[in-house]
């Protein structure tokens, strides 16, 4: 017998007699809903992933709520878990989608304690992909309200804190070079490293993409196609970069690692060249790599967020503190100016996941969620 408390009234009932049930606001939470699934392991997203329209609206355990999606993050990283990369047992069908902020329309009686019916909440939790998301209370995170800026936070924005802060050691006058520095998670690099007084250098893709970094403080922007990065690095950093954030992988880390200044250290946060092949890896110069840390005392190390959850909910409190203080830039792509306009509504995942390996965003791309017919929200 499943106890929750609803929306609306926030009446405890049993849900085995209640299987349509009242919002906040009077309208109906539907039956079904839609969600994208993976029905086959590939890091093809349109192969992988399977939009099903008929799937029945989860119900919240005792310590779970039930949240109606707004807003949900697209990562590099969503085609390695279509992939089955993360999990080499997982079988399909699986939920896909990482992350959400949305609006708790129910939760369960022990939920009721910390949340209520109408409240804002980010998360970082498996099946985001969907127009309503069960989520346990213990890892939703209340937010001021329902603005996809907060959903920038939770995996880009707590990725760079997180890693910079533990494994990066920033202080005054460092230099960090930031890979893909205009991107969900660069953008968060070089503003935290430049809150820390450092010298920061950004690679990225287009004029309008150095524009932003400018923007946000990166002191030397490179447009890798038009300036050669590594010759950049060379005749401006002949003393190397004390700092590496890297997530390209493949070539731009081999560049990466020569650029290393004595004692340097290079944070592997990803290598998102190689996610569309079948091993998910781009080829690297492994076999010169110990002498070349060696030579300098530099080091190599990955990051990867699943390992520093205890760090997680304190990032995401500072990260907000900083946003409500206009402290961060929390820069959102939407897909407005992609060919099929904005990125809006499940079906648009496809397309943002595209949009993102043709290196088109800037900042975190985010799909919008709008309210159904039904919803007065």
């Amino acid at each position: 017998m499943q106890r929750l408390a609803l929306a609306g009234t926030r009446a405890i009932v049993d849900m085995s007699y209640a299987r349509h049930f009242l919002d906040f606001q009077g309208s109906a939470i539907p039956s079904e809903m839609q969600k994208l699934v993976v029905t086959r392991l590939s890091p093809n997203f349109r192969e992988a992933v399977t939009l099903r329209r008929d799937c029945p609206v989860p119900l919240p355990g005792d310590g779970d709520l039930l949240v109606r999606n707004r807003f949900v993050g697209v990562n590099a990283s969503d085609i390695n878990y279509s992939a089955g990369r993360y999990d080499p047992s997982v079988k399909t069908p699986f939920d896909a989608g990482f992350e959400g902020v949305g609006e708790v329309v129910a939760l369960g009686l022990s939920a009721s304690a910390a949340f209520m019916v109408g409240q804002a909440v980010a998360y970082m939790a498996p099946g985001s992909f969907a127009e309503y998301t069960v989520v346990p209370a213990r890892v939703a995170i209340p937010v001021p309200g329902l603005k996809p800026e907060y959903l920038t936070l939770l995996v880009s924005g707590t990725t760079a804190y997180i890693s910079l802060k533990e494994l990066g050691g920033l202080s005054e006058g460092k230099k960090v070079l930031v890979t893909a520095a205009a991107g969900g998670t660069g953008q968060f690099a070089v503003q935290l490293a430049k809150k820390a007084k450092c010298h920061v250098i950004g690679t990225c893709s287009s004029a309008e993409k150095s524009a932003f970094l400018k923007s946000v403080g990166c002191d030397r922007p490179v447009n890798y196609n038009t300036e050669h990065v590594g010759t950049v690095l060379r005749q401006e950093y002949p003393q190397g970069v004390d700092v590496v954030y890297e997530s390209v992988g493949g070539a731009m880390f081999d560049l990466a690692v020569d650029a290393l200044a004595t004692r340097g250290r290079l944070i592997v946060i990803g290598f998102v060249s190689g996610y569309q092949t079948p091993t998910g890896l781009s080829p690297v110069k492994a076999g010169t790599l110990p002498a070349k840390l060696l030579k300098k005392s530099a080091s190599v190390q990955g990051f990867f967020l699943n390992h520093y959850l205890p760090e997680f909910r304190g990032a995401m409190d500072h990260l907000l503190k900083m946003y409500a203080g206009g402290e961060l830039v929390c820069e959102v792509d939407t897909g407005g100016l992609s060919a099929e306009g904005r990125f809006t509504g499940l079906e648009s995942v496809f397309r943002a996941v595209d949009y993102m390996y043709m290196r088109k965003n800037t900042g975190k791309i985010v799909v919008e969620l709008p309210p159904s017919v039904n919803s007065k929200l």
